[in-house]
């Protein structure tokens, strides 16, 4: 994942809901969401090169997310694991706030930069490895964002998602506010000059990079998740695949129950 928006509401009929980009290279093999063969509780698309998954949740009600941290002066370490593997490990682990501390103090820097949400219907973690630091918080109720920086880096796509996100929460529409959002997340339109980050590369693919949707014959914006977890109940899950140039591949929805 590369653009990440989500309301918190651990106090509401729906604690959370999220959006998210999956950006990568379109020649990378990867599944459609779907359960698992070799892991039935969890539920999501899953990346055939590693193993991992950007994006997923677990019969248990729990959520797990992913999005690299983008810093070329940022060392990968030697024989770094595949940063996908975490979300399974986070949707498998027996106590994920026990789990997420032990990976925050001493696991983390085996890894390439990344940020991690980790959460169920009572509690919802924020992990940052970063180059400058790596630490973990519980997230405070509200609408934030993650694309790839750390939580809340406004960054004019992140902003743009979020604004959008937050004007639809009305509990009324709770099975429609996807449909406004998505119009943002969606965006294809780049930031203008004076508006981008300086996350150290050129100029030109730091433009091309801010947009929300991003095209490419090569990489880009290959799936959009959404998702809405209903107090205790259930999870609804969707997720619209796209091949180069934004070619439109099919949606995928499904409704995964919750066995506390």
């Amino acid at each position: 994942m590369c653009l990440i928006a989500f309301a918190w509401q651990p106090d509401s009929p729906l604690p959370l809901r999220l959006i998210a980009n999956r950006d990568e290279f379109h020649a990378r093999p990867a599944a459609a969401l779907s359960s698992w063969p070799d892991a039935p509780h969890i539920v999501g698309g899953r990346d055939l090169e590693a193993g991992g998954t950007w994006l997923a949740v677990n019969r248990q009600g729990r959520v797990a997310a992913l999005t690299n941290v983008r810093d070329p002066l940022m060392a990968t370490p030697l024989a770094a694991p595949s940063r996908g593997a975490l979300v399974r490990q986070a949707l498998e682990c027996k106590d994920p706030s026990v789990w997420l501390q032990t990976l925050a103090e001493n696991g983390a820097q085996r890894y390439a930069g990344f940020n991690l949400l980790v959460g169920d219907q009572h509690v919802l973690w924020h992990l940052h490895r970063g180059r400058q630091s790596t630490h973990l918080q519980r997230v405070t109720p509200g609408v934030h964002g993650l694309s790839n920086a750390d939580l809340d880096t406004p960054w004019p796509k992140l902003t743009h998602v979020c604004q959008r996100l937050s004007e639809n929460l009305n509990e009324d529409l709770q099975d429609h506010w996807p449909d406004r959002v998505k119009q943002a997340i969606q965006d294809t339109r780049t930031a203008p000059l004076e508006r981008l980050p300086d996350t150290g590369i050129e100029l030109i693919l730091e433009q091309q990079l801010s947009a929300a949707f991003i095209l490419g014959e090569t990489y880009g914006t290959r799936a959009t998740t959404w998702l809405s977890l209903h107090d205790g109940e259930y999870i609804t899950i969707t997720e619209e695949s796209f091949g180069p140039s934004g070619t439109h591949l099919g949606e995928i929805r499904l409704k995964v129950p919750i066995n506390a």
